[in-house]
């Protein structure tokens, strides 16, 4: 099957990935490149005008891949992971949206400025 886009991880997504045990990375790994193919709000959910989540469930634990969406070089989707948490409670925490559109904003600062 064809991926949708392709998915960039930046520093904060990366080391949260790289802090959790095997078998939790892989499932979310597995469910990122599930939802690649498969529009499934249960897997990739819309937070936001900007911030979209990747979303796994494992082990009774909840796992939040914070993102955003972009077209680089005009053709090419990404979504962008800006970072991650271990989700405690049942809403999505306010402040972690915020955080991602901050990192959001930052990101596209620096693109546009490499122009």
């Amino acid at each position: 099957m064809k991926s949708n886009f392709d998915v960039e991880f930046l520093p904060k997504a990366a080391e949260f990935l790289d802090k959790l045990d095997e078998k939790a990375r892989n499932k979310i790994y597995y469910n990122i490149r599930k939802a690649q193919v498969v529009n499934d709000p249960e897997l990739f959910k819309k937070l936001n005008d900007n911030i979209w989540e990747f979303r796994t469930l494992f082990n009774q634990k909840t796992y939040r891949l914070f993102s955003f969406w972009i077209k680089l070089n005009g053709n090419k989707t990404f979504v962008i992971a800006t970072h991650g948490i271990l989700k405690k409670t049942q809403k999505t925490p306010p402040k972690e949206i915020t955080k991602a559109e901050e990192i959001r904003k930052q990101y596209l600062e620096e693109k546009n400025n490499e122009k």
